[in-house]
Parts: structure tokens; sequence; C-alpha cells
């Protein structure tokens, strides 16, 4: 029986079956010559039975079958770089096509381009090739895929490859074919010449349905992708303009649309690959279309730029200082060798977390015969002659020059709201020494900005004089079982009071309360009431806000809880602040020098005694917030949008080091949105208002905040407008009235030192109903013995009806209530209803 490919075809054409027939056809597709190979069967939708070889006999060389049509149209095979496909020849000596098959099998298996083809797949098909060689009939099977056209005359697989074949050349007429897939070093090629080449597409690409809908797949992946988001902001593309850009992107693609970038583009598909490959195109694409907006979005990006924060100040840069990092816990003596040093200096500050420790070391000082005045965001008080001054870290000058400079608590550096206060004391103060205090968990952070400083470190380590001491028993569920000196830390306003009415009511003991929402000086006078031995006060009931800024004689801290509610659900209470706290039990010098610490629950102690264990968590990033004129710079660029808006836009766009985090202002972006309702205010004025101490969750104290603001935008005297109240507290509604109208009142001292003192002219009356309040508290504390009432306990409760006078009147109804009664049959009759209607 004769062998060969031309053996191979005429039994095809004398087949019977025709769906056979047109199966093996449409996959031999190729077998025109080279110059009609590909098109006439693609055109015609037959197969063109000649041989057409212009110039040459016909051949039976597996080798052209294989290279002219398996490659091609096999699915296995159309990662296939390139591949020369030899002239059509009759001249084909015996057993000579199989050798040269495998030889070129293995030189694709290789990859002429490192491709690595699987061979697997290609040697199954060189063993096919091999049987049909051998004369075993292919009964016109065919295991490839069949190809479909659409209706253009291309095949849908047009899009993975195409054929390119050359002219004739030479009077022998000897045709050179090449199949190709040239999409497949577009990746490798320069994204600028990729891009030209969009530009100067004419015609775009068609595409098959499933092709289409990959590449809109593709962009719609590229636009929503995160990457691509924070990679377009190194050209000044904004997060809020990438939608935008991308969208423009796509749709300049879908017109230009040329071949060999679809067809690979479409080959990768809606992944990571295809988003990068992209998106060196999408930047010169940007680049080129949209100027202006880079343009704009880049100088907003440089006037929201915090990074490199410490050449903010570059007198303190030009001096060679001294930063001296007392590392230790609490009850270690750190702060105390501070203040020494502090003591000792002819001129000194000293930079408090709170104003009660301030006021506690203002105190202090001046009894130790040194000077000091106190600057507080509510108070100034200038002692004559002095040099020292005890002040809040918020108010600290860094335009004075000091010898020595005290930062308590230096760990407050990466607290979430406030911690730029102590970010901008570092860097800013312009002092030969500078004694920082607090835990190890900032000791890295301290060290690396001195190094960016300049600054020489030294390091003071600190233990703890007496060890704490946790028991093993605790108070099992049980406020019975508490002792004269305990502390019982509690976490709300509410659970305070419960523990403070219990233990009175079970137990002969007396509490004192101490919580964040009393004045400074309310929680003074409890402290100072719980530390004298002579009266029966024994017992300290108080919230975290007893982990610093007092000194109590504290024998043993009971923890209520271990939980907290964090303003959207329970959360653990932090390690760090459970050492905080529980570090305030003993105290060197007092009646409790050994401190102890335990739980209510037996449940609680297991937790306490892991926060007790583990080390101090360290801190990668300490915080910022920008200053007045940074702000006043950026919103140059936005200067149609509202300041509540600008503070938002600033948060997004700003950046940062790695060391540093923007401090959340929540907060006072709801002051700056309320602040929208009063006009003649000056972006200076805003900015101000909006770091008034104010309780953003209570409605009174942002009422007042609001009319404050809106008479000073008018240039009238800021009035209090509030009564002093009568007496103390009888219940609970009437000391949270109390607690409020001490905020309103520390609320307008504070404006009055940081405006124009002629427009906040009642400062004296607003200091002197603030001290009264802070004594009714403290009275009002001291004989508490009413359950706790929730605001929304006080929302809810009806309002009580107006009585009736004696002459029976009654107060008129609307008439549309009355009406709507009336209806209802709610009532009878309707009393006076003459008089109403006239």
């Amino acid at each position: 029986m004769g062998r060969g490919a031309a053996t191979s075809l005429l039994r095809i054409c004398r087949s019977k079956d025709q769906g056979s027939k047109n199966r093996a056809f449409l996959s031999y597709r190729c077998f025109g010559s080279g110059a009609e190979s590909g098109r006439s069967a693609s055109r015609d939708h037959r197969f063109i039975s000649n041989f057409d070889a212009r110039s040459c006999l016909s051949s039976g060389s597996l080798v052209h079958l294989l290279r002219r049509n398996l490659l091609c149209r096999s699915p296995y095979f159309r990662v296939v770089s390139a591949v020369d496909a030899r002239l059509y020849s009759s001249s084909v000596e015996k057993g000579k096509d199989l050798e040269d098959a495998h030889s070129f099998g293995s030189k694709v298996i290789g990859g002429e381009n490192g491709d690595g083809v699987e061979s697997l797949k290609f040697a199954e098909c060189l063993n096919l090739l091999a049987v049909a060689e051998d004369g075993d009939d292919l009964k016109g099977e065919n295991t490839h895929e069949p190809v479909s056209f659409d209706e253009n005359g291309g095949s849908d697989a047009s899009d993975e490859w195409h054929m390119v074949t050359g002219e004739e050349g030479g009077s022998g007429g000897s045709v050179s074919s090449t199949i190709d897939v040239p999409y497949k070093n577009v990746g490798l090629r320069d994204p600028v010449d990729l891009y030209r080449e969009l530009c100067d597409s004419k015609e775009p690409m068609k595409l098959t349905h499933d092709s289409y809908e990959t590449l809109q797949e593709i962009f719609r992946s590229f636009m929503e992708s995160p990457w691509a988001s924070n990679q377009a902001l190194a050209i000044y593309i904004g997060k809020s303009f990438f939608p935008t850009a991308s969208h423009k992107f796509q749709t300049f693609f879908t017109k230009k649309r040329p071949a060999d970038i679809t067809m690979y583009l479409v080959s990768l598909g809606p992944c990571n690959d295809a988003v990068k490959f992209l998106f060196p195109i999408f930047v010169e694409f940007c680049l080129e279309e949209f100027p202006d907006e880079i343009k704009r979005f880049r100088s907003m990006i440089e006037s929201a730029d915090l990074t490199k924060p410490h050449t903010w100040f570059p007198f303190a840069r030009a001096m060679k200082r001294k930063v001296v990092y007392h590392c230790g816990p609490t009850n270690s003596g750190k702060t105390y060798n501070a203040l020494q040093r502090f003591m000792e200096a002819k001129n000194g500050v000293y930079c408090s977390p709170l104003r009660l420790l301030a006021m506690e070391v203002f105190d202090k000082v001046n009894a130790s015969g040194v000077y000091c005045s106190l600057h507080t965001g509510q108070e100034k008080k200038r002692v004559p002659f002095s040099n020292h001054v005890a002040c809040t870290v918020e108010m600290v000058s860094t335009d004075h020059l000091y010898d020595v400079a005290v930062i308590d608590e230096i760990q407050m550096m990466a607290d979430p709201y406030r911690g730029y206060a102590w970010t901008r004391a570092l860097l800013g103060l312009k002092a030969d020494e500078i004694h920082v205090c607090g835990d190890p968990s900032v000791l890295n952070m301290v060290r690396k900005i001195c190094s960016q400083t300049g600054d020489e470190l030294h390091e003071c380590q600190y233990d703890r004089f007496k060890p704490l001491v946790v028991e093993a028993k605790t108070l099992l569920g049980d406020l019975r079982n508490v002792r004269s000196g305990d502390c019982i830390v509690a976490f709300s306003r509410r659970e305070i009071f419960e523990v403070k009415l219990a233990i009175e009511k079970h137990t002969n003991h007396r509490c004192c309360v101490i919580y964040g929402a009393l004045p400074p000086e309310t929680r003074r006078q409890q402290a100072s009431l719980f530390n004298d031995q002579d009266n029966e006060y024994d017992v300290l009931v108080a919230s975290d806000a007893v982990g610093m800024g007092l000194n109590l004689n504290i024998r043993r801290v009971v923890f209520y809880t271990l939980s907290k509610y964090n303003g959207d659900k329970m959360v653990p209470v932090p390690a760090s602040q459970v050492k905080q706290i529980a570090g305030r039990a003993g105290r060197r010098g007092s009646r409790y020098p050994d401190g102890l610490t335990t739980t209510l629950e037996l449940n609680d102690l297991e937790y306490l005694i892991e926060c007790l264990k583990q080390p101090f968590e360290e801190v990668k990033k300490v915080g910022l917030f920008p200053f007045f004129e940074q702000v006043e710079l950026f919103a140059f660029q936005l200067p149609n949008v509202k300041f509540c808006k600008l503070l938002e836009k600033f948060g997004e766009n700003c950046r940062l080091d790695g060391s540093y985090f923007l401090c959340r202002h929540d907060h006072i972006k709801k002051v700056a949105n309320m602040l929208e309702k009063a006009p003649g205010l000056s972006l200076e004025d805003r900015f101000n208002f909006c770091f008034a101490p104010v309780n953003v969750r209570d409605p009174k104290s942002m009422h007042h905040l609001l009319k404050f603001a809106t008479a000073y935008g008018q240039n009238l005297p800021v009035n209090i407008a509030m009564g002093m109240p009568k007496g103390s507290a009888r219940n609970d509604a009437e000391l949270l009235d109390l607690e409020t109208k001490h905020q309103v009142l520390s609320m307008y001292l504070w404006l009055s030192h940081h405006f124009e003192e002629e427009t906040f002219p009642y400062v004296k009356k607003a200091e002197a109903m603030a001290t009264g309040i802070a004594e009714l508290l403290d009275q009002s504390l001291r004989v508490a013995n009413w359950k706790p009432e929730s605001r929304q306990a006080r929302k809810q409760k009806p309002k009580e009806k107006p009585e009736q006078k004696e002459d029976g009147y009654e107060r008129p109804q609307s008439l549309a209530k009355l009406f709507s009664l009336r209806r209802q049959n709610k009532i009878l009759k309707i009393p006076h209803a003459e008089k109403i209607s006239t």
C-alpha cells in the first residue's frame, strides 16, 4: 500500500463519509500551495483539491504538513513563536520525512526562544503522524478542535495566531511561507513604541464576541486594581481621578485596537499580568492626555507633603541637642529624676499629657522654692520672676529657647488622636537638653528620629522599685471583699456609679470617684480625699483616667472588667493600658509601697497575667498633623471646597514617610461640618475652632460651640449665655448637667486664650463659674447614692402633661391634632373648640 501524505489525501478525497471528509479538510486546510494555503479554505469554506504548487511538484512531506498545519491549528502548539516552512518537494528520500519531523519536534520542544512547549503533547502528535505515514487509514477523523469562521471569513482563532505567506521570488517561483505569532514578543517591546502604535492605528481589529468580552473584562480589572491605582499616584493621577482616566484609556484602546497588541492582551486574559502590561501604556496615555490634571494634582500633593518633618524646625536643627531617654515602667522614678534636672536648670519647660499633671507639677515645683508658671489651654498663671513653666504638650512653644525641657509620657507619640503633639515637641523644641520619659515601646523610634535630627541620645534604664504582684485570689465576683486602699477600675461611667453604690450599700467603706469627664479640679479634690488617712473615704472607684496624672496611695488595683466599648463594639483592654493602670498600685514613699493587682472575676485573671507578662509592643509609626500654614497652602489648590471637605481631601492626598501616620481627625471634621452654619469665619478661624475641647457626642456642648463661633464670625462679643446652678446634684441627670456646663465653660476659656481677648469679655465670670461648678461636682460625688441614668433613657422619658389650672383652663391644642383625635375617636368631646377655632 502506498505511503505518505499524498496517499492519505487520496483516501480522504475518496471517502464516502462526507462529515469525516469535511472535518479532515477543515483541520488540514493548508494542503494548498504556499501562496494560497490558509486563505482559500478560510475564504471559500471548502477544501481546494488541487495542490496548486506553482513551481514544484506536489509534496508528500509530513514535515511540511506538520509545520504548516498541526503546529498552527492544534491548540497544543499555539505558543510556538515562529516556524520556517520548507517548500513542497516531490523529491523526498524515503524515511527522511519522519526523521526531519522528529528533529524539528525536538527543536520546538526546546523552544527556539526558550518558550518550553509541552513536549508530551508534541510527542503524541508525532506518533499519530507516524502511524499515518505507515499507511493506516485516518478515516477522516480529527482529534483537534474544528475551526469556526466569522462572517468576514476569518478564523475565530485569529486572535491567537496568524500566518504570513511570502511572495514568489525569482524565476523559479519559489515561495517562502512563514507561520508566525508576532504578539508573543509584544510584552518585550517598549511601552512608548506600543503607545505610538496605538495612536497610529487606523482600523481596529475585528474580534469575536468572546474575545471582545475578554478585552472588556481586562479593562474592568485594570480599573478596579488597587495596585494600578496606587502606582498611578507616582505620575500624579489621584485615586479620585483614576477611574475617569481608566475609562478614557479604555475608550481610546477600543477605537484603535491594533492586531498584535490586542491579540497579546486577549491571550493574557483578565489577570495581574495584563494589568501590568497595560499600565506603562496607560502612563504614556495620561501624560499626553491629562497634563493639566497632572499639574494640578502635583501642586496639590506638594502642598500636602508631610515627608521629612524634622526639616520643619530649622532653628532646632541648627542646635546640637542632647536627648536623654528615661526608660522604665510606672513607679520606677524616671519622671522624678527628669524633674530634678528641670528644677536645677536656669530655665526650663515641662510638657505634660494632662492638665491635671501640669497643675500637680506646677504646685510641686513652686513648693520646692522654684518659681514656675502654668500654661494650659484653659488657664495661664504667670508667676513673677519665674523662668520655668509647666504646660500641656499641645501648648508648648517651639519659639522660646530653654536650657532643659521635659516631655512626659513620650509613648503617647503613637496615640492615634494626640500623637502629633509629642512628635512636634520632640522635633521642634529649642532646648540644650531634652529629657523624655516613658516606657520602652517608642525607644527605637526615638533613636531613629535622633539619627535624622543629628541629636545626641543617652538612654537611662529604670526598673520598678518593687515588683507588681498579682493576687491569685480574686474578689470572686463579690464587691464585699473590697478592702481599704483598693482602687476598683471600671471602663464606663455607668459601671463606676454602680460599683460605688454597691460598695457603700453592702460594706462600711466610702468611695471616691475619678473619671475622664470630671474637671481636673474635681479629680484633684477626689484624689486628695482618697489619700487622706483621717477620713472615711478609703476606696477609689475610677476609670482608665487613673492611669496617669495622679499620685495616689493605692494598695491594690482591682479590675472590675477587662473589656471596654471602643465606640463600635466591646473589645479587650490593650495590654499596654492594663500595665499602665495596674502599675499605679504601690508607690514609693506612700503607706502602700508594695503594689498588688487582681480582678473581680476569676475568668479575667488569666488575661491580666498574660498582659503583665507581655513585653512592651514596639511602635513602628508615630503621629503627625499639619500646621495651619500647610492646610492654608493646600486650600489654595481647592479654592471652592468647604473646610470639612478640605480636611478630608488633605487626608487622602498627603504624603508621609514610613515612620509616621496622619493622626485621626474624625472629631475635627464633625466640628468643621457643624461650623459651616456659622458665617463670617476665616479659614484660620475655622481651623482653630475645630481644636476646641468639645465633646462631639454631647449635643449641648456642640450647640454652645456653634453659638460662640456664630457670634465671633459676626464680630459680636461672645457671651456665655448660661446660668449658674443653684446647688449640688440630687440625681444623675443633674450631675450630667453639671458636667456639661463645666465643659462649656472650659471651652469658653480655651477659646479666649486662642482668639482676641476683646471678643471674649467674660473670662473672669467663666473662671468663677467653672470653679464653683467644680466644687458642686465634688460635693455631689461625695453624697452620690443614685443609680446612673443613661442619656438614651432620658431622651425616651415621656414628657409630663401640663397641669390644669384651678379655673379649669386647659392649654389649647392645635387644630390638626384635634381633628386627628376626632377621626380616631380618641376623645368624645373637644372642650373650648369654638375658642380654639377663633
